[in-house]
């Protein structure tokens, strides 16, 4: 078959260019799906600011502004970083790609480890955070806070399920609402000399000078700092922005830093204007809400806004842990099966997974912030550090335009966040921060068994090894189509199997990444079997369409059309779950959509 031929069989590539770009974010849609993160932040880090600082009296909460203005310079710090690290890694510049490039296998599993948990709890936590200000309002909520957490989970995941292009659509009118409702409650706030109205019961507090150790100031940096936890989202997620793709994720980087700066100041001077302390059964944040316009309809709307908000911040989790478990698998560190699109570019298992894991987080810490956050807090703080560092190791060897400023200031930023991260983990050890030592080396060593695994079994396939040209057969009268991966043992073997079924033997690759298929090619030269790869575009990085369009193609009256699948095969059984997802979903389109015949060979490994 000529060129001119394969061209008119494949579908229009501007079209499947257009279906990508259509799920991918505008700006606004940046905005909308991956800001509610960081913004969420106002609602627990300044009260959690305020928690440490009264443990010394009630009138230290007049330390408020000051410990927010230096959590402001590590925010904009960060910022900084964050919109360099973009520019620099424009394939994604979170803190794992940037330790797999930068700093080596030992601190990408670090990197990778913290990711994992930061995704996983920005669901929890988002969800708890909800569940709490709505349950300040209505107290039937606050003695049922988990229950009420986990129908919203279930809600939560059908939407992602449908897509991330539509949750975008869904997430924009309530990030708007949830600006205009926190920038309405500083601003009217800041306009009133006394608190329109009061809620909730006083706290027993003791009644100190206020005088601030260097342990509790320590202690208030860091827990003032989780309010800036969510910047990394938006590097991390920098290929989903439509082209050009780090401009755009620049652009909403720095507008989401100075509006969030601008809040947490705004918030941090009410509470010490009005002298907001902790009460019982109320949070802070519908504190100033009451304060700000007291408790008649317009509290009940500002409250419920921020409530729905705050629950759908957990979509920046379902939104960053797919693509993470992609590159992951991508990595051979999880199974492939999380590198697998459904017919919608979303990543069904991974969302399915991020479900399980969110509600095993809120039934363990009974849906309870106290709890949560500092896990959280530590995973986001190793994942700045490590981020920092690796920018810092990448000025370092690169140099560049002013590259000592850039170190200094990564520099300085990875100190703060690696203190932060320590402060926060010491003090918070016996309620909650131990279970650190557990989870995270769990899943560091899951990440490095599954990657010594599937490097195992690429050495019994021969990856890497001479493969000896199979012996063709053409005596059938049939056309075989075998989706080509690599060469090795399978790929031999397979050949083999369709030399046996059929006339014609159509070994096809798809182009889902430009730079696996070009090793693809050098190595598929260099063998040498005697037939040509025929090579699929598929600029929406789909595998079983264009294979699929392309048998449906070959189908005539006087033609058989056999799709050969290689599929491998371990004796163990706790291994097969790392294998043959493809084949499955391949099998089922064909079968659906066509008159092909899908088969099967299986090479054996272990």
């Amino acid at each position: 078959m000529d060129t001119a031929a394969q061209r008119d069989l494949i579908p229009d590539r501007r079209e499947r260019r257009r279906q990508s770009a259509a799920h991918r974010f505008t700006a606004l849609g940046g905005v909308a799906a991956l800001s509610l993160n960081a913004l969420s932040s106002l609602a627990y880090g300044p009260e959690a600011l305020v928690g440490v600082l009264v443990t010394v009296g009630a009138s230290a909460v007049r330390y408020t502004l000051p410990v927010a203005i230096a959590v402001t310079v590590l925010l904009l710090i960060l910022v900084w970083s964050y919109r360099r690290a973009i520019a620099v890694f424009p394939e994604g510049g979170g803190s794992y790609a940037i330790a797999t490039r930068e700093l080596g296998r030992g601190a990408s599993l670090i990197a990778a480890a913290a990711a994992v948990l930061d995704q996983v709890l920005t669901v929890a936590l988002g969800l708890a955070v909800g569940t709490a200000v709505l349950g300040s309002v209505f107290p039937i909520v606050a003695d049922h806070r988990l229950v009420t957490a986990l129908i919203a989970l279930a809600g939560l995941t059908a939407l992602n399920l449908i897509g991330i292009a539509e949750s975008t659509a869904v997430l924009l009118v309530p990030t708007l609402l949830y600006i205009a409702a926190i920038a309405g409650i500083v601003v009217a706030g800041l306009l009133r000399g006394e608190p329109a109205a009061q809620i909730g019961t006083p706290a027993d507090l003791h009644d100190l000078p206020g005088v601030i150790g260097p342990w509790v100031l320590l202690r208030a940096l860091a827990a003032a700092a989780t309010s800036t936890t969510g910047l990394e989202v938006v590097a991390d997620n920098a290929p989903a922005f439509r082209a050009p793709a780090a401009r755009r994720a620049q652009r909403t980087e720095l507008m989401l830093g100075l509006l969030l700066a601008v809040l947490l100041l705004g918030i941090a001077k009410d509470i010490a204007a009005h002298q907001v302390l902790p009460r019982d059964g109320v949070t802070m944040l519908a504190q100033l809400a009451a304060a700000a316009c007291g408790t008649g309809i317009l509290f009940y709307a500002i409250c419920l806004v921020i409530a729905g908000t705050l629950g759908l911040t957990a979509n920046t989790g379902f939104a960053g842990l797919p693509m993470l478990l992609s590159r992951l698998a991508r990595d051979r560190r999880m199974p492939f099966l999380f590198a697998l699109r459904a017919e919608r570019p979303v990543y069904r298992y991974a969302v399915a997974g991020l479900a399980v894991l969110a509600a095993l987080a809120l039934a363990c810490a009974n849906a309870r912030v106290e709890l949560l956050l500092p896990i959280y807090a530590i995973a986001v703080f190793t994942g700045f550090t490590v981020s920092q560092v690796g920018l810092v190791r990448h000025w370092v060897d690169e140099h560049g335009p002013r590259w000592r400023w850039k170190v200094l200031v990564s520099g300085i930023g990875a100190a703060l966040t690696a203190a932060a991260a320590i402060v926060e983990f010491l003090a918070e050890f016996s309620s909650a921060t131990w279970v650190l030592l557990f989870v995270a080396p769990v899943l560091m060593l899951l990440f490095d068994r599954t990657e010594h695994y599937y490097r195992d079994v690429a050495d019994h396939l021969g990856l890497s090894a001479e493969i000896p040209v199979p012996q063709l057969d053409s005596t059938k009268k049939t056309i075989v189509v075998v989706p080509i991966a690599a060469v090795s043992w399978l790929t031999r073997r397979a050949l083999e199997a369709a030399t046996r079924m059929g006339d014609e033997i159509h070994p096809i690759a798809v182009d889902v990444d430009a730079e696996s298929t070009a090793w693809l090619r050098e190595r598929w030269q260099a063998w040498n079997p005697g037939l040509e790869l025929r090579v699929l575009p598929s600029p929406c990085e789909r595998l079983v369409e264009p294979l699929v369009d392309y048998a449906d193609s070959l189908a005539a009256p006087d033609t058989m059309v056999i799709v050969l699948l290689p599929r491998i095969e371990s004796r163990r059984r706790r291994y097969r779950l790392l294998h043959n997802q493809r084949a499955p979903l391949v099998m089922s389109t064909l079968t659906g959509h066509t008159d092909a015949i899908a088969a099967t060979i299986t090479f054996h490994v272990d």
